[in-house]
């Protein structure tokens, strides 16, 4: 009997814990989604039935006339924002309100993601502030002949499976896992034709949401606290990074090798010393901001090149080959792509480099038409760093509110794109740029937070897709589906399930 009660008590206890604030976007007069005990509004997303995205974006989708909507991921008080003005300040005009990523529950972070995407506060102003230099045009420029070599494995590979139905969505992904191998660790890891390659693997692994990610997500999400020791990362990921990265550091004598590529970039960052800067999170008695330093140990520059792997493979995979989709089912538009290849081509001896590349517009504009569509971030993540009101409205949130943006939503509204659901590569023309509202087309966020290696991953996705263009048409095979289905495993990279099958013909 005494141990019925006790469990009565511990799950009423838990419940009531679980529970505490489900009146709070009520009490701010915010339309808001329905919680429940333990998993709050999001349960199909804990339960692997829907990727954030979708759920962010069916929010976006239910509430047309509202500036913003909130829910409860689990016992978390979260909010979307739907509103255009409101965006521009969460990401720009009041940053310094809004300059936490809120991916991290708690201050203590697991080793690999003290980086630069997940980092929140004075680690990443630092961070950020010492590794922008990395991506010059110049440096862009250093790293191409590397990429113009995996272009050519591309074709390569691509010819091999002429004939027979082909996942263009794993080809591309072994080229951008190829790309990173050279450009990020000075390695040849030929991922393109090798199916067992080491870092293919990783790649793999590091984008399979499991049963046990899904159960520390919530862990983590339910009582930050009491779980902080447990990692998001799979143990095997952290260690064989650090191993990777370790080896190759040693082999260079932790120095600088020449090579160019990611790693001697953070060589060359670690020799100019500790990072000093301004605090964005504390300040002196008389309002000037403290003086903060960082050390560029080897754990963080693992931490670093862990985030130049995950970041470039995921994003830049999903987006050439969605857009090689779209091209497929638009014929029209891709032999339009292909003239101008050739013809950009024509003017460099037939070969492919940075200048070429800059010059394929059309080729840019379907891109870009194909990241509106299936933006590989179909959110864009903040947290309150204080409390806030949002400007025209009476709503003001406490400090630690999480804040989304839904991409996906916001691209595919009608308010914003005409006929939104069709591939219309003309919207980005240069002419007809000043039509699209700002702050409602961003796939690589906006502000100071926005991707630092937009314009690496730029050049490397049009590389590849100016590759197979040139020498290849795509086209629907039997198991091509007009709209490919999004994983709904997927976490903060939207993914394809079941890949995206498409034919390839050599061209004449």
């Amino acid at each position: 009997m005494i141990i019925i009660i006790a469990i009565v008590v511990l799950i009423w206890t838990l419940y009531l814990y679980s529970t505490q604030g489900y009146d709070y976007w009520k009490k701010k007069g915010v339309k808001y989604e329905k919680p429940y005990p333990f998993v709050g509004s999001t349960s199909r997303i804990f339960l692997q039935k829907q990727s954030i995205t979708q759920y962010v974006t069916a929010i976006y989708r239910r509430y047309p006339e509202e500036k913003m909507v909130g829910y409860y991921y689990s016992s978390k008080k979260s909010l979307v924002i739907r509103d255009p003005d409101l965006i521009k300040r969460v990401l720009m005009t009041d940053f310094n309100k809004f300059y936490l990523r809120a991916i991290n529950p708690h201050k203590k972070v697991e080793p690999m993601l003290k980086n630069l995407f997940f980092a929140d506060g004075d680690l990443w102003k630092l961070l950020r502030q010492r590794m922008t230099p990395a991506f010059t045009s110049g440096k862009l420029k250093a790293m191409f002949p590397l990429i113009v070599e995996r272009t050519e494995r591309l074709q390569t590979a691509a010819a091999a499976r002429l004939g027979s139905e082909v996942d263009v969505r794993d080809l591309m992904a072994r080229y951008t896992t190829d790309f990173i191998g050279a450009c990020g660790f000075g390695l040849d890891t030929d991922s393109i034709s090798d199916e067992t390659s080491t870092f293919r693997k990783l790649g793999k692994r590091i984008f399979t949401f499991s049963i046990r990610e899904g159960v520390i997500n919530f862990l983590k999400i339910f009582a930050p606290e009491l779980f902080k020791n447990l990692h998001f990362l799979a143990p095997e990921i952290e260690r064989n990074t650090v191993a990777l990265v370790k080896s190759i550091m040693e082999q260079r004598d932790y120095k600088p090798s020449g090579r160019n590529d990611f790693i001697d970039l953070l060589l060359e960052l670690k020799e100019k010393g500790k990072i000093v800067g301004e605090s964005i999170e504390t300040r002196n008695l008389d309002g000037t901001p403290d003086i903060v330093e960082l050390e560029m140990d080897e754990l963080l520059m693992a931490a670093q090149v862990f985030i130049f792997f995950t970041a470039g493979f995921e994003t830049s995979s999903s987006a050439t080959s969605y857009t090689l989709h779209q091209l497929a089912l638009h014929p029209d538009q891709q032999a339009r792509c292909q003239l101008e290849i050739d013809d950009v081509l024509t003017r460099y001896d037939g070969k492919l480099c940075y200048d070429a590349v800059k010059e394929m517009q059309y080729l840019h504009m379907c891109f870009k038409e194909g990241m509106r569509l299936f933006p590989s971030l179909g959110y864009l993540i903040r947290k309150s760093a204080e409390s806030y009101q949002f400007p025209g409205t009476d709503v003001t949130i406490d400090k630690g509110t999480g804040i989304m943006i839904p991409l996906q939503g916001i691209h595919t509204d009608p308010k914003y794109f005409k006929d939104p659901e069709s591939f219309i590569p003309e919207r980005f023309n240069p002419e007809n740029l000043k039509n699209i509202m700002k702050n409602t087309y961003l796939p690589f966020g906006e502000g100071p937070r926005a991707c630092i290696g937009e314009r690496l991953g730029l050049m490397q996705s049009l590389a590849g897709l100016a590759a197979l263009l040139h020498r290849f048409t795509v086209a629907p095979s039997k198991n091509t589906r007009v709209k490919p289905l999004t994983d709904p495993t997927s976490n903060i990279v939207q993914s394809v399930k079941g890949g995206i099958p498409l034919a390839l013909t050599l061209r004449s």
